[in-house]
């Protein structure tokens, strides 16, 4: 049988494919995942991932690529460690990090950062993988390690990931193994290294110039990339290019050529190198780029035949100038440009034939600026003509190439863009050296320019055609052989010919070659120029030979180079036999300089017909010599050979200063071998001694200049390996004590000064001198006299030191400076213990007040040296640092150097935190006893965003670092009072708590970490000193105590310990490195809070809130340890009160625990655990077994309701969120925290005020005023929300509250309300605060509302059932049911989108009966939502009387809690004929445990009822309604003419012919029959009253018909004319059958208000039906008719024509004709009312959707709604089947009329609106299916209601609506 087994050599592996688990005992891997193998199994693997150990499972073989690891420990401890290089771990772990935060961006769709993050990782991915291969050489590895942390530390930064410290060569710092101080330094640095940076970054991609400027400030040296792509240019012969950069504003080239060799057929000659010529412009300065102008120039030179013609032996070869191409690269050197990969063309313009020679002077002739070329026109004025000229006519020839400019000299491009040049890339030199010269630069170089000559034409006609021939000679006239370079690209040539320009007597060439030949032979070396006429015919051209000869020695006679500058050359026949004999020319002048020089010197006159003639021609060139060998400067010269000259040497070593430096360091060597030659060799005497020193001084400062900074390396290795004067340090310090000695004598002072400057290297040549002696001589006699001589130099500087301030001032201050750099070199041949006795008195002699921060620099330094490595010499200088350093930050120094200070104190304890150091105990206990109180102090005072403050907090936890446990001790100790320790402790406390995290940044997390590891060691130590003097009775001291826990809270508290919050990566390597503090000092916290005994009754309840912060850390092994706590406190609290109760400690936990919940804090094991660890306790206790008991259920109560509070709160549901609140305000409400409950009730007023919820934000807010009373009692502190330290009363407090109330009121249109508090508040204001004008304020407030009640727009809200089943819902909305209060008309579909919105998961359920256990039970989410009825309450003072509707219409959905809703169903059989008689109805009746409105916008449902109506029941209802509506209509027509008469036109239709349901005659079918009269003799009563509703209907419809006769139009005549007919018929027939109606007058009747407007009560049906008085006398004919009526009315109305005002009417239908969904309007001045009525047979609400005509914002149904008769959109329309004319009457009964009058009634109570018609067919579908009321559209809204009633309508008026228009916004 096969079993598992422990693998030996497989232990470590990476996933490289996705493993989804099968079972439970499979793995879960992803991508990347490194895993852990223990065991194996036939192609399986056991083990767990290493950023998951606690899920160990199996996992495919397949699936792991193994790698090498070293494995530690076996069984359980068994650790594995990858074998990668740390970099590579490092790598793999950044991926790792970014790749979680790079999906966060991606999900919360940050595309830059997303972007920037993907190129870095991508960037890191291939770092990895080139460093993992193995292949890279060592240097390389090295660069690409620098590349890899740099883009890791800077993603880290982006990314707000820590920061990692590494050490120079890029691995990271173990802080167990680095001083606190470097490591703070190397936190500083790499932080600085970032933001240097990021800016960059920044600074690249917005400036630009900005880019530049840092780039030439940082950056001396510079190389030019270019690379000519291609040349386009049809010339037909071979070409040369040169290219080289030039200055126009100067007119100098500033390079040498590149050369191009280009054949005929217009391809390069080195066909490989088509489309790829590149050029490196080296040695290029700041100051060359950053020239006003620069250009690239190209010369193009044609290599064939004189002329471009087709002529037969023409002679070829010749040079011939052909063209130029000129480009500004301004932009391109001053950085505006950099883009390697774009095509620059340089337009190509060719030179003419005729203009050969003038265009050859526009490019060629720089360096001859005065000199009058061309028609006497300067050069400049015509080359700046030609780079004027942009727009040329090339024709498409040209130039290609790509510049690019790069940091660097040629080694360090080569090293960092070796992809840019390789070994194909020309270099090309500039003609000069560049700004820093470098020790290994070795060049030779002499540039030879052929400038002009003029030329005699002889026996010519025309001018000659001028060859110039150049080459080098030696002084046997042999050639030196590939000496000439014409361009960077090709190699040397051993003769150069120049270009040829066609008949031209003064030809300038201005060609210049580069002449490279041996530094050894340069001395007898001479160029030699050849001048030769050539012919264009080949045949003649042969015979030509050389016309004239010229030449110049490269080195003068004296020794010097040839100097630059130009050069007259004699030109010399060449028709003697000699002239070529070198011997023989050598011996003759080369140049005019030197004839006259000759002649001055021998007064003779210089023959022109010597050995070799002289011609009448004459030639210039121009020299130039780049040499690090070669020099010109005839001083230097004399002092390498002084011995030829030993008289001289005074005015030589005085020559030597004005010596150019670049000349001295190029003979660096040879000049001090020189000078220390001169030293030794006049030894006995001292003449020379003071002007070598001198000169030895300023060699050394000119090495210490940045231009020759480089040399350092190269005097260093000739102080170690060349220099031999033994005596030397004799006489050096004899003349430096001298000067220091007479520092007052002016002369001396400067050169003092610059030999204080060169101290260093002075001392290194006096120091290698004595070593050397000591090494030649042994030990002599001389020992004493070198010691004293340096005894002697520290005296001289301790008086300079000590005379006054004023006095050398400069020379101090230099001293100071550079006397530290001498250390480590004089103790090497001086006592190190005598040399820090000599120093330390050296310091001592400074006044203290006299240059303070250069004296603690030269300390600084001086700890800095390796002196202060040695115990000995520390022993005697670090007294004297303490000693500086404590009167510094003394509390009573004036002005203390922080920053110098913090420098030193920072030096010394790096220095002492060192491995190499030896014993330091003593030393560290001395800077503990001298300064650590001191450093304290000054962190206390210093402010928090001082530069500084992390300095001395890094020396603090320096030293606190390094104290062991006796120092602590001993520390101690020292203090001589028992208050002198209580003042430490309580300093020390507070200021750690203050420092904690809120000084490094907080992505230092290595350097916080170290403080807070530092801060624990001695908060435990301090915690001992606590127990050992203040514990006993005596000596307790609270406040010191407090301080401790507070401390330790804060500590345990602080978010760099919340392990919780880091990522897996992060928690590991803490936990690693440092463990959880947070266990160590809670441990330590429990310990010293049992240790306290009967003083723990004095923290409560002080400390119960900061243990409470304890016990919420999510660490439960630590709170466990600190929740006993809580019980401590209740028992300590019960055992020491009279009332031995622990009401104190419960009210300070309920406090706290509230707050720190809400802040974040705690979590449901918290609750848990709580719960269970006090129950534990207190049931063992034998009297806190009941209240400890109650108080753990409370807590456990309180915490899951903050919990949810909390957890809601981030939910996007204000519903929820106001729930949430309203569990913990009612919680509150039962524990009489008024405190708490106030600031929850603020929580819940604002969650309303940002749902524009302003009617629930008032009763929100009147709970807090019904805690308060009208009286003059000052207000508690807790009465008061967020007291801004203003003392209120009750009665203002609650005075203020109402003032806001009425605001939220009336801004929720809750005016009735409004007015209810106003009336209380004026109550107060009349009888008992007398406040007359605030009483007036408000009683216009009241009137404005009382007017409002009257005239405002104000829609109906609507309300909604909603029952949430399911276990998924949250426990305070599971398997429950609420009556929701919607917005204003809102549509039950809109409703429960937004419903459903907060639960996607959740499913609506599409009946309205209550669900079974499968559902509720269920773990989904079930909705179940639909249309509810409020059932009107009329107040008692309203019964039985005419009350208007406005008034009437706010307690319909207003001061409500019970809510209908009717379905209908059928019992017993179907009645085919009539299906009413079988219809019931089903009406659920629901009661909520709040009223309507309050806080919150929906109540639970407390208690359902359910009744069923019967038919009967139903059709008097219906009935009931319809006289309701119609009576009240007729009102409204009858006092309003300007109402359109359309809705009383269609109501009387639907009443007296109903077309298609037919009217009550169903009901009397179904109810007034024998049969059913038999069978239910019970409804013998509500027959009657049914027959009375339908005879009460006739009086009624006789004043509609009356009033519709008065105010039809002529096109509605036909209408009115068959209504007339119709009521007739009826009337006889109810009236017959069930009597005659007469009503009262006085229902009728208008009622005038003192202003005279008309009031208009609204009669209820019940009110109709009592008031009504039944005649069984048979009516008589009414003899209405058209013409009476109309006459009539007008009658009736003519009273009423001055003063006309709307009243309220009911609804008009709305224009959708074709549909059973209706609309109920109520219209006064300024707004519409709407009701919603259900219709049963509605589709289901899933189903049904809004009319496109009815979309919100639709003016056009409120035109058609709304208008007058006059109106084009008048609801005329529908009638228009009727004739205009009375003489053809028609059938009134049309489709039109039956949709119109299909009119129900509202809140689904199965009462439908027209009088007479039968309820409609039952629905088809599920008998439980929801009712959907009609939602409908709501006229616009105004935002605003002002103070004041809004203006009256004007006369004539579109619509009815005038707030459209006016409606204040």
């Amino acid at each position: 049988m096969t079993r598992w087994v422990p693998t030996k050599r497989e232990k470590y592996g990476v996933a490289v494919y996705n493993y989804d688990p099968t079972g439970e005992q499979d793995l879960c891997l992803q991508v990347g995942d490194t895993v852990h193998i223990l065991e194996k199994l036939e192609g399986w693997y056991r083990g767990y991932t290493l950023r998951n150990k606690s899920q160990k499972g199996i996992f495919p073989a397949s699936y792991i690529h193994l790698k090498e690891a070293t494995v530690e420990g076996i069984g359980q401890q068994e650790i594995v460690i990858p074998a990668d290089l740390p970099l590579v771990q490092e790598l793999g772990a950044t991926l790792r990090e970014w790749v979680q935060i790079w999906h966060q961006l991606f999900v919360a769709s940050r595309t830059n950062l997303f972007r920037s993050v993907q190129q870095m990782a991508y960037s890191l991915i291939e770092y990895r993988s080139q460093i993992v291969s193995g292949t890279l050489p060592k240097d390389d590895l090295v660069e690409l390690k620098k590349k890899v942390t740099a883009k890791i530390d800077y993603g880290n930064r982006i990314l707000g990931l820590d920061l990692v410290v590494r050490d120079e060569a890029g691995n990271t710092l173990d802080p167990d193994w680095t001083s606190t101080v470097s490591l703070f330094r190397a936190h500083e640095t790499a932080s600085r290294s970032i933001d240097d940076r990021i800016q960059e970054e920044k600074t690249r991609l917005q400036n630009l110039e900005m880019r530049r400027q840092t780039l030439f400030s940082t950056v001396h040296t510079y190389s030019l990339l270019m690379n000519l792509k291609n040349f386009v240019c049809n010339i037909g012969e071979d070409a040369e290019l040169l290219m080289s950069l030039y200055d126009p504003d100067q007119s100098e080239f500033i390079s040498e050529n590149f050369l191009v060799r280009w054949d005929s057929m217009g391809m390069p000659k080195e066909i490989e190198k088509l489309n790829n010529l590149p050029a490196l412009f080296t040695d290029l300065n700041s100051s060359d780029l950053m020239r006003q102008r620069l250009f690239l120039v190209c010369q193009i030179i044609r290599v064939g035949s004189m002329e471009l013609r087709e002529v037969k032996k023409q002679t070829g070869g010749l040079r011939r100038p052909f063209g130029v191409a000129v480009m500004d690269i301004t932009d391109v050197a001053h950085g505006k440009t950099d883009d390697e990969e774009k095509q620059h063309f340089i337009p190509f313009q060719q030179i003419a034939m005729e203009t050969y020679i003038r265009q050859r002077h526009l490019i060629m002739s720089p360096l001859n600026p005065s000199r009058v070329i061309g028609e006497n026109e300067p050069l400049t004025a015509v080359f700046n003509k030609v780079i004027a000229t942009r727009e040329v006519n090339h024709k498409g020839q040209g130039l290609f190439v790509t510049l690019k400019l790069l940091p660097g000299d040629l080694a360090q491009v080569r090293k960092d863009y070796p992809h840019f040049v390789d070994r194909s890339t020309a270099i090309v030199r500039k003609m000069g050296f560049s700004e820093i010269i470098l020790p290994g630069n070795v060049r030779n170089d002499i540039y030879v320019t052929l400038v002009q000559g003029e030329f005699d034409r002889g026996k010519k006609k025309t001018p000659k055609n001028v060859e110039v021939i150049l080459s080098v000679h030696d002084d046997e006239g042999n050639a030196m052989q590939k000496a000439i370079f014409p361009g960077a690209g090709y190699d040397g040539i051993t003769e150069y010919k120049s270009v040829i320009y066609y008949q031209v007597k003064q030809p300038c060439w201005n060609e210049t070659v580069k002449v490279t030949i041996p530094i050894e032979d340069v001395c007898r070396c001479h160029l030699r120029l050849m001048f030769r006429h050539r012919s264009s015919q080949d045949s003649r051209d042969k015979s030509e030979k050389p016309f004239g000869m010229a030449f110049v020695r490269l080195m003068r006679g004296d020794g010097t180079t040839l100097r630059d500058g130009r050069h007259e050359l004699i030109v010399y026949k060449v028709d003697v036999k000699k002239a070529e004999d070198a011997k023989l020319y050598l011996t003759l002048p080369a140049t005019w300089v030197e004839v006259e020089e000759k002649e001055r010197q021998t007064g003779k006159t210089f023959h022109h017909s010597g050995a070799i003639p002289v011609t009448k021609d004459s030639f210039q060139i121009a020299t130039l010599t780049c040499s690090t060998k070669l020099t010109q400067n005839v001083d230097l010269l004399g002092l390498l050979n002084w011995r030829s000259n030993p008289e001289a040497l005074d005015q030589i070593l005085q020559g030597l200063m004005e010596v150019e430096g670049n000349e001295i360091v190029k003979f660096l060597q040879d000049t001090l071998d020189a000078l220390f030659n001169i030293m030794m060799e006049t030894s006995e005497k001292e003449t020379y001694d003071t002007l070598v020193f001198n000169a030895l001084v300023f060699i050394i400062t000119l090495i210490g200049d940045i231009k020759f900074q480089h040399f350092n390396p190269v005097l260093e290795t000739y102080i170690n390996r060349h220099f031999s004067a033994t005596l030397a340090y004799m006489k050096l310090t004899r003349v430096l004590n001298y000067y220091v000695g007479h520092a007052e004598e002016p002369a001396l002072t400067e050169r003092l000064y610059s030999a204080l400057k060169a101290l260093k290297y002075l001392f290194r040549f006096i120091v290698q001198s004595r070593v050397l002696y000591f090494r030649f001589y042994g030990n002599s006699e001389d020992g004493d006299a070198f010691f004293n001589s340096i005894r002697t130099l520290f005296l001289s500087f301790n008086t300079l030191m000590d005379r006054p301030l004023d006095e050398g001032v400069k020379i101090k201050g230099a001293i100071l400076k550079y006397l530290p750099s001498i250390i480590n070199d004089v103790q090497t041949v001086f006592d190190p213990v005598e040399l820090s006795v000599l120093l330390a008195k050296f310091i001592e002699s400074i006044p203290d007040a006299q240059l303070v921060r250069q004296k603690l620099g030269c300390m600084c330094k001086m700890v800095e040296s390796d002196l202060f490595r040695q115990p000995d010499c520390r022993d005697v200088l670090l007294p004297l640092l303490t000693d500086q350093l404590s009167g510094q930050l003394d509390d009573h120094s004036c002005k203390p150097d922080h920053e110098a200070c913090a420098q030193l104190l920072s030096t010394v304890l790096d220095n002492l935190d060192r491995k190499d150091v030896g014993p330091t105990r003593s030393h560290v206990q001395l800077i503990m006893e001298r300064l650590l109180r001191r450093v304290n102090r000054t962190v206390i005072n210093m402010d928090r965003s001082s530069p500084l403050i992390g300095h001395y907090l890094a020396c603090m936890t320096a030293v606190l670092k390094q104290m062991d446990e006796m120092h602590y001790a001993h520390y101690i100790s020292t203090f001589k009072t028992r208050q002198d320790i209580i003042d430490f402790l309580m300093e020390t406390f507070i200021m750690f708590k203050d420092l904690m995290g809120n000084v490094f940044p907080a992505d230092w997390m290595v350097m916080n970490l170290v403080q807070m590891q530092v801060f624990l060691r001695a908060i435990n130590q301090y915690s001992h000193v606590l127990n050992m003097y203040f514990l006993d009775q005596a000596n307790f001291k609270l406040q010191l105590w407090n301080n401790y826990f507070h401390l330790a809270v804060a500590f345990l508290t602080h978010k760099t310990l919340q392990l919780e919050s880091f990522s897996q990566e992060k928690r590991n390597k803490i936990l690693n490195k440092y463990g959880d503090m947070r266990k160590t000092i809670g441990f330590k916290m429990k310990d010293m809070w049992y240790n306290l005994g009967p003083h723990k009754m004095r923290f409560i309840p002080g400390m119960v809130g900061p243990v409470l912060e304890v016990t919420l850390v999510p660490e439960p092994e630590l709170r466990k340890a600190t929740i006993p706590i809580f019980f401590d406190m209740m028992q300590c609290e019960h055992n020491f009160t009279p009332e031995h109760t622990f009401e104190k400690f419960e009210h300070e936990l309920i406090t706290k625990l509230d707050q720190e919940v809400e802040g974040g804090r705690g979590d449901e094991q918290y609750k848990v655990l709580l719960e269970k660890i006090l129950l534990e306790h207190c049931r063992r206790h034998r009297y806190l077994s009941q209240s400890g008991e109650e108080l753990a259920l409370l807590l456990s109560s309180l915490l899951e309701n903050l919990l949810a509070y909390r957890t809601i709160t981030h939910d996007e549901s204000p519903e929820h969120r106001m729930s949430c609140t309203v569990n913990v305000l009612n919680f509150y409400k039962e524990k009489e925290r008024e405190d708490i409950y106030i600031r929850y009730l603020y929580k819940l007023r604002d969650l309303h005020l940002d749902c524009n919820n302003y009617t629930e934000a008032a009763y929100t807010l009147l709970l807090h005023a019904e805690l308060l009373e009208w009286s003059d009692k000052p207000c508690a502190a807790h009465l008061i929300h967020r007291d801004g330290g203003h003392v209120w009363t009750q009665q203002e407090l609650k005075e203020r509250l109402f003032q806001e109330i009425i605001c939220y009121l009336d801004q929720g249109k809750m005016w009735e309300k409004a007015i209810e508090l106003g009336k209380q508040l004026a109550k107060m204001h009349e009888g008992h605060m007398f406040d007359f004008m605030e009483l007036s304020q408000l009683l216009k407030k009241q009137a404005n509302f009382y007017e409002n009640i009257m005239h405002a727009m104000r829609p109906q809200p609507e309300y909604f059932a909603v029952g949430y089943y399911g276990l998924g819902f949250p426990s305070f909305l599971r398997n429950k049911m609420f009556i929701y209060r919607g917005k204003e008309c809102e549509w039950l579909e809109d409703f429960c989108q937004k419903l459903l919105s907060q639960f996607p998961n959740a499913v609506r359920m599409t009946s309205t009966a209550p669900p079974g256990d499968d559902i509720s039970n269920s773990p989904g989410h079930h909705i179940q939502c639909f249309t509810v009825k409020p059932v009107l309450t009329v107040p008692h003072q309203f019964k039985d009387k005419g009350v208007p509707e406005q008034i009437l219409n706010y307690y319909r959905t207003n001061e409500v809690d019970q809510f209908q809703y009717s379905k209908p169903f059928r019992k017993g059989e179907k009645d085919p004929d009539n299906e009413f008689a079988s219809m019931w109805i089903e009406r659920t009746t629901y009661i909520t445990a709040y009223r309507f409105p309050g806080i919150l916008k929906w109540f639970e449902v407390k208690s359902v009822s359910v009744e069923e109506v019967s038919p009967l029941q139903n059709a008097i209802e219906t009935m009931e309604t319809a006289n309701e509506k119609l009576s009240n209509l007729v009102q409204q027509q009858a006092c309003d003419r300007s109402l359109s008469i359309n809705p009383l036109s269609m109501m009387l239709n639907g009443i007296v012919d109903p077309a298609v349901m037919g009217g009550f005659s169903n009901y009397e079918k179904a109810f007034f029959t024998d049969a059913y009269i038999q069978e239910h003799p019970e409804d013998q009563e509500r027959i009657e009253v049914l027959k009375h509703l339908i005879a009460l209907q006739i009086p009624v419809l006789a004043d509609g018909i009356r009033i519709h006769g008065e105010k039809t139009t002529e096109q509605l005549k036909p209408l009115h004319n068959h209504l007339v007919t119709c009521f007739q018929d009826l009337r006889e027939k109810v009236e017959k059958q069930y009597g005659v109606i007469t009503l009262p007058c006085s229902l009728a009747e208008k009622k005038k208000s003192r202003v005279g407007s008309v009031v208009m009560p609204y009669i209820l049906s019940s009110t109709l039906r009592r008031m009504s008085t039944v005649s069984t006398l048979s009516s008589t004919s009414s003899g209405l008719s058209s013409g009476s009526a109309s006459s009539d009315g007008s009658a009736y109305l003519s009273s009423q024509d001055d003063r006309r005002t709307s009243v309220l009417s009911r609804s008009e239908e709305d224009n959708r004709i074709a549909r059973k969904n209706r609309k109920e309007w109520s219209v006064s001045k300024s707004q519409v009312l709407l009701e919603r009525q259900a219709d049963v047979d509605e589709t289901p609400p899933e189903k049904q959707q809004r009319p496109k005509s009815l979309q919100l914002g639709d003016r056009r149904l409120t035109l058609s709604l709304f208008q007058g008769a006059s109106s084009q959109l008048s609801l005329s329309n529908p009638l228009s089947p009727l004739p205009a004319s009375p003489h053809t009457p028609q059938t009134p009964r049309s489709s039109s009329y039956s949709s119109l009058l299909s009119d129900n009634d509202g809140g689904g109570s199965g009462a439908f609106d027209t009088p007479g018609t039968p309820p409609p067919m039952p629905p088809k579908k599920h008998p439980h299916e929801i009712d959907n009321s009609a939602a409908e559209f709501t006229p616009p809204l105004p935002v605003k209601i002002e103070s004041k009633p809004p203006p009256p309508p004007p006369k004539a008026r579109k619509s009815m609506f005038p707030s459209y228009e006016h409606a204040p916004h």
